[in-house]
């Protein structure tokens, strides 16, 4: 196994497991509970199980697991960790282990492999772009296509894979798009005057950053000075004059390629001199890990 530093589960993290656990449990049991469970296994018994990943991949989510046992049944279940998150696992390798109430094991097993799986399909999806980008300066961020209601889990497991977080949402920044700028296509100068205005708000509270389409409209940002310029679906040629421009013109600000970036396309596009490329197939595109729960 291959150690990957990954950060921390904070509270954000943990509240919104919770929330998620809530309506995930309430999906599986409704009123009746796990009939079968309930019918065949005796309250008393006890038992132990292990995560195994079933594929190689990278691990997110393991702090889950203890999450979903104490919403089944709190104090009925204890987890050992075998690894950690942002782990590189190979098929076979045990991930954590649960000891306690076999009918708390057998409840919660569904649950926690839906987290875990889907976690680390993200951390495995973003790794695989990671890896693309070895030994160049450029950044991998991800984007706000994630699962409704999976915001913060999914953007913990991207940096779990070694990618960094965009904007969390709409709150944390500002990112002015081609649909913003409409509304201000009667004036002369609109992504000027965006810029302007939202210096003007947020001052260098937040930061700043303007989608382009097309070089001149790189010139307008460049002179207004935001601290992202986004490069929206530019091909290559397009994207070594947009910082060979910047370079010249405005060295400080930050370049963002973005739009149908690929696997087999990322690593050209950052040897343009790029600083950031931003993926939505990191989190929308992601296929779940394989992941077992083998009983012991």
């Amino acid at each position: 196994m291959t150690a990957h530093p990954a950060s921390g589960w904070g509270q954000r993290e943990v509240d919104a497991a919770q929330r998620l656990i809530r309506l995930a449990l309430s999906e599986d049991l409704d009123a009746a509970g796990d009939l079968t469970t309930n019918l065949l296994v005796p309250p008393e018994r006890l038992g132990s199980a292990v995560f195994v990943a079933r594929s190689t991949g990278v691990v997110a989510g393991l702090p889950i697991i203890p999450l979903v046992l104490e919403a089944v049944a709190a104090g009925t279940g204890h987890v050992e960790m075998v690894t950690k998150d942002g782990t590189a696992v190979v098929k076979g390798t045990p991930l954590a282990r649960i000891h306690g109430s076999f009918r708390t094991i057998l409840t919660a097993e569904r649950t926690a492999l839906n987290f875990l799986q889907r976690l680390s399909g993200v951390a495995t999806q973003t790794r695989r772009f990671v890896d693309q980008l070895a030994g160049l300066p450029c950044v991998l961020l991800d984007t706000r296509k994630t699962t409704p209601g999976w915001r913060v889990l999914e953007k913990y497991a991207v940096r779990c894979g070694g990618g960094s977080n965009h904007r969390m949402g709409l709150y944390d920044g500002i990112l002015i798009k081609d649909n913003h700028l409409a509304s201000l296509a009667d004036q002369p100068h609109p992504i000027a005057l965006a810029i302007e205005r939202a210096r003007n708000n947020i001052g260098s509270a937040l930061p700043i950053e303007v989608e382009v389409e097309t070089l001149s409209q790189l010139e307008e940002a460049l002179l207004a000075r935001p601290d992202v310029i986004l490069l929206d679906n530019m091909n290559l040629e397009t994207l070594r004059q947009a910082v060979a421009r910047r370079n010249v013109v405005a060295p400080e600000v930050r370049l963002e390629a973005s739009g149908g970036v690929r696997l087999d396309t990322i690593r050209a596009i950052a040897e343009t001199g790029v600083d950031r490329i931003s993926v939505g197939a990191l989190t929308h595109s992601a296929v779940a890990l394989d992941i077992a729960l083998d009983h012991e």
